[in-house]
This record gives structure tokens, sequence and C-alpha cells, in this order.
């Protein structure tokens, strides 16, 4: 049996914004009805158990789910240096609630600008945060790695911008998250990508789009996930892959979209 682990992530709802008005329990039943082993959830979805850890865990336990990482985004893109301390305020505290759980692992999203005015220093100015919040992570027991996305403002889509993050990144303390789908949109080739960053990865989100960057359900675009699979195996990789959609199908019922994605893993062999 692989050792690889499949969890969901919770953006599927939090894309909705104040549209959303369920609770954290709700997703923690679905996510388990739909057989998947681990969540991921984030610091604008965990709600009413920001200040409860040991509940949290509780409740995962009750559904027989792991936390299988908690995921920190802020609106600043950390590339704001007036936000230093804000975001390594919201840093800390996450830190703070993944020390409750076992194999805590935190993912920082990627550096975002709405104007990409001085891009390179804002980035410059996120691979900074990364770091410091990598180390104090370090020394709490806590892994870290950054996630790229290819939203409105990203400054880490491109071939080029990975490799400038990667060669930035300190290996002791920060390593890879990246997303099968944000690799694609950002105009890179999938597996190449993989293969090169393939020691550096230490958790994958798998979500799929189309050539023409639309979101779609897992095995409906261009993601060869087979090949993916493949790789992580072929490399040892005993770590989680975690299941997303942003597609509009999912919006308009993410319990159905979450239980097809499973479905797909399964006929695949995950």
């Amino acid at each position: 049996m692989s050792p690889i682990r499949v969890a969901c992530q919770t953006y599927t709802w939090e894309m909705l914004g104040g549209q959303w008005q369920g609770r954290v329990d709700d997703l923690l039943v679905w996510v388990s009805e739909a057989h998947y082993a681990g969540i991921e959830i984030t610091n604008n979805m965990i709600g009413e158990y920001a200040a409860r850890p040991q509940d949290f865990a509780d409740a995962l336990a009750a559904r027989h789910l792991q936390l299988a990482a908690f995921a920190y985004s802020s609106s600043s893109g950390f590339t704001d240096i007036q936000r230093w301390e804000d975001d390594l305020a919201g840093a800390r505290r996450a830190i703070e609630f993944l020390r409750r759980f076992p194999e805590p692992r935190l993912g920082l999203g990627g550096a975002a600008s709405p104007r990409r005015v001085n891009a390179r220093a804002r980035l410059d100015q996120a691979i900074r945060f990364y770091n410091e919040v990598g180390r104090i992570g370090s020394n709490e027991g806590i892994s870290v790695n950054v996630h790229p996305h290819s939203h409105f403002g990203s400054l880490l889509e491109s071939a080029v911008e990975y490799q400038y993050l990667l060669d930035r990144l300190d290996p002791r303390w920060v390593s890879f998250g990246p997303d099968t789908g944000h690799i694609i949109r950002g105009g890179q080739d999938l597996l190449s990508c993989l293969k090169t960053y393939l020691p550096r990865i230490t958790h994958l989100h798998l979500k799929d789009a189309t050539p023409a960057r639309v979101w779609v359900a897992l095995g409906k675009g261009m993601c060869e996930f087979p090949a993916v699979m493949a790789l992580l195996e072929s490399a040892g990789y005993s770590g989680w892959v975690v299941a997303e959609e942003e597609s509009e199908s999912a919006r308009n019922d993410g319990i159905a979209a979450i239980q097809k994605n499973r479905a797909y893993l399964r006929s695949i062999g995950y």
C-alpha cells in the first residue's frame, strides 16, 4: 500500500466568501463522509476553533481525520514591509495552534501584490518573511512550506520566478508545497517543474485546469495525475497530497465536487 495520504482542502468553501455561512464541523462531516484521510484548513476557515486547538483535534479524531496542514495567508501577500509585524503575528498564532498536533505542517501562501510595481523587491520581502517564519516554526518542531499560486497579483507563476524563490528559500527551514493546477496556469510544464524540485517537495496540492486557465474537476483538465503520482512514488514520497477544487461546479455544489475528486483519485489507485 502506498504511504501517500489523501487530504481535502477547504478552499472550495472559502472561495464563496460571504456566501459561506456554515460551520467547521460541517466541513469535517463532508470531508469524512467523502473518505479523505485528512483535511487542510486555513486561517480564514478555522472559525470557531481558532483559539481552541485541542477541541479541533478532538473534532478531527471523532471524524477519523488528521490535520494534513494549516494554511496561512494574508491580504498583504507577505510583500508589504509595513505589514511585517501583523503578518508575523498571524504566523506565530498559526504556529502556536499547530503545536498541539502530530506532524504539524504550516503552508504559507504565495507572494502576491495587486500592483507589480517593484515586483522583485516585493518578492524579496516575501522570501524574507518565509525564511523567518520557517526559522520560528523549525524551533517549535513545525514543518513550513511555501505554496505559490496563480491568482490575480501572484508574483510566483513562471519557471523563472519559481527558480528565484527556491534559490533563496533556506532549505534548513522552508520546503516547497506546489500546486499542480497553479503550475500549469503559470505556463509551466507540470512534470518538469515537479522533477526539478522533487527533493524539496514535502506537500502537494492536486488541482486541475484547462489550457484556457479555467479550473475543472480532477482528471478533466491538463494535469497528468497518474504520472504525477508515479513520480512521487518513484521518489519515495510519503507526505500528503491535498485535493482541491475551485471550479464553478464546486461553487455550486462543494460536497459533490469533493466526492467526485475522491472517487477520481481512487480510480487511479489512491
